[in-house]
């Protein structure tokens, strides 16, 4: 699971470092929860909330349908 998600975290990449930004993969818990940290320009962002959910979260559960949410740490 984890490799799928981190396949997923490298596409998201790509599009959060035009903006300044990244997020690192934190955790994976039995509970398929992923924890993930956003960094660089993320970092106090107004958007970053928005961020989380709509690109990083969308990109995760298309490539791993059975993570049940993806939480910032």
């Amino acid at each position: 699971m984890k490799e799928k998600i981190e396949e997923a975290l490298k596409e998201v990449r790509e599009m959060l470092a035009m903006h300044g930004g990244g997020v690192e993969l934190i955790e994976v818990t039995e509970e398929s929860v992923v924890k993930v940290r956003l960094t660089g320009g993320c970092v106090g962002c107004p958007s970053a909330q928005m961020t989380l959910v709509d690109v990083v979260e969308k990109a995760i559960k298309s490539k791993v349908p059975e993570v049940k949410k993806v939480e910032a740490v």
